[in-house]
């Protein structure tokens, strides 16, 4: 029929907008579902080094296994077994440089987070002291923090010693799960006298060398678990805090006191410590465990208005259950980059640097794979190449961490980013970006595309003339060097699924 206008093209015209840098000016009834429906697949962005810095990014950190526990997390073996206890001499030095460094030649991890009465979980013969469970245990823990270049511990409780439980036992359910256990005792003078325990606790690890730089009074204190764990209600939490932590505070006034490592100040039981003005003199921030979370949460959900002036950052990242998936790979990077852009979060922790083989949850826990001396299944679909006393890196979880290690050194300072949003004002939950500037002022940001199929094409003003090297990262990528590019301005085009981390060249 002749007359009729062509029918239009509703994802050309999306694009076509976007890429003229009108995507905040987009048609009302164009909604953000529509927006990706529509395959949008540019975006203008300006990194605002004119602008005051927003914070200072610590380095990241993360949970070493340096004891045995049962496959699913099924109890506490007497098996021992860790790392770097399993692995062979060559093969630590690797791991120290190659995992917890991240290649390079200074230093990659900063913090080590340390399972106290789970994987250190020695007993003195009274049951009241954690103590090493077996010879050179926190020696070699000591070994692995030097020659890493990491600068300390976050020490954090899943069970105090065994003889402050009603139970006797590390462990914080029963068998019938029909009880948890927790302290035998909230008086005064016990809990006076666990204060002392808990720092002594702390004095073994200090006395072999380890630098104590957080503490946390218990994981998770609102469940038992067939591990180590000890139940609190929010009063007998904030109870035992008010004794405890003011002789931490004393014995080690450095170190940072943690709250409440789950639910930080949204949890009962730091409101619990919100509405006590004593138990506040020492809550120096909050700890969330945002266990394998879609990275938009961080965007949608607010982790600072109840934080009264202390920072929030997550503690404990993995993914519970189901199989590896590329697109966790890319929901990994921006979990770390959505936490700080828009929690303005401090550090950012992985759950386990190595976990062993023979666990189930090991491939969704960990950053590498190492096999203990023990296992010797060497069949197909358990890692049969991979030799007693050796690891391997596990990619998609590793790699999505292993860029910001390398290229985002300690103490960098994040900038704001201009960029497009959705009409109805939401941000893009698929191509994130985050900006900063290392010590030595050289400039670096990360861009992701976390979409299966389709590129996504960033135009970045650098405010800055210089070259920038550009380093890939995916599920199977690990620092794969791109061509360079000169600015200020640079039209970087990410394939799907990847993260890229670009950096101005010395």
């Amino acid at each position: 029929m002749t007359g009729m206008p062509n029918p239009v093209d509703r994802r050309s015209v999306l694009r076509g907008m976007l890429a003229a840098g009108a995507a905040a000016t987009l048609s009302p009834a164009i909604s953000q579902a529509d927006a990706q429906a529509a395959g949008i697949s540019t975006g203008s962005y300006r990194i605002r080094f004119d602008q005051a810095a927003k914070q200072t990014i610590l380095g990241l950190g993360f949970e070493i296994q340096s004891d045995s526990i049962a496959s699913g997390n099924g109890g506490i073996p007497s098996t021992v077994s860790g790392v770097p206890f399993d692995l062979t001499p060559a093969e630590r030095t690797r791991f120290y440089q190659q995992m917890l460094k991240a290649g390079r030649s200074d230093r990659g991890f900063r913090f080590c987070r340390l399972a106290l009465g789970l994987y250190h979980r020695g007993v003195t013969a009274d049951g009241r002291r954690l103590v090493d469970r077996y010879p050179g245990q926190t020696d070699l823990l000591a070994e692995m923090i030097d020659q890493a270049g990491v600068e300390g511990l976050m020490a954090e409780y899943w069970s105090p010693a065994p003889g402050w439980k009603t139970n006797n036992s590390l462990v914080g359910e029963s068998p019938d799960k029909k009880t948890d256990y927790g302290l035998s005792s909230f008086t005064p003078a016990n809990l006076d006298a666990l204060g002392d325990a808990m720092v002594a606790d702390l004095d073994h690890l200090a006395a072999k060398g380890l630098k104590i730089l957080y503490w946390g009074l218990q994981n998770e204190p609102d469940r038992g678990t067939p591990y180590s764990s000890c139940l609190y209600t929010p009063a007998q939490y904030r109870d035992t805090f008010k004794a405890v932590a003011p002789k931490i505070r004393a014995k080690y006034p450095n170190a940072i006191i943690n709250a409440e490592s789950e639910g930080g100040w949204k949890g009962a039981h730091g409101q619990a410590l919100l509405a006590d003005p004593q138990a506040m003199r020492y809550v120096d921030n909050w700890t969330f465990h945002k266990i394998g979370t879609d990275s938009t949460d961080q965007i949608t959900t607010d982790y600072t208005s109840g934080a009264v002036g202390r920072p929030v950052f997550n503690n404990e990242f993995e993914y519970l259950r189901g199989p590896l998936t590329d697109w966790r790979f890319v929901n990994t990077a921006q979990s770390i980059m959505n936490w700080m852009t828009f929690q303005n979060s401090p550090t950012w922790f992985w759950l386990h640097a190595l976990k062993p083989i023979g666990n189930s949850e090991s491939e969704n826990y960990s950053l590498g794979l190492w096999r203990p001396p023990a296992d010797d299944d060497f069949s197909a679909g358990h890692y049969p190449d991979l030799r007693k006393g050796h690891w391997q890196f596990n990619p998609r979880n590793w790699n999505a961490v292993a860029g910001f290690v390398k290229y985002m050194p300690w103490d960098s300072v994040r900038y704001h980013v201009d960029e497009p949003r959705h009409t109805n004002g939401a941000h893009y939950s698929e191509h994130r970006i985050m900006a900063w500037r290392t010590t030595a002022g050289k400039p670096v940001f990360a861009v992701t595309n976390r979409s299966a199929t389709e590129p996504f094409t960033y135009t970045v003003d650098t405010q800055t003339d210089a070259v920038f090297q550009g380093h890939r990262y995916g599920p199977a990528t690990n620092n794969q060097s791109l061509t360079s590019k000169t600015g200020p301005t640079l039209e970087i085009t990410v394939p799907p699924l990847s993260v890229e981390f670009w950096v101005r060249n010395s």
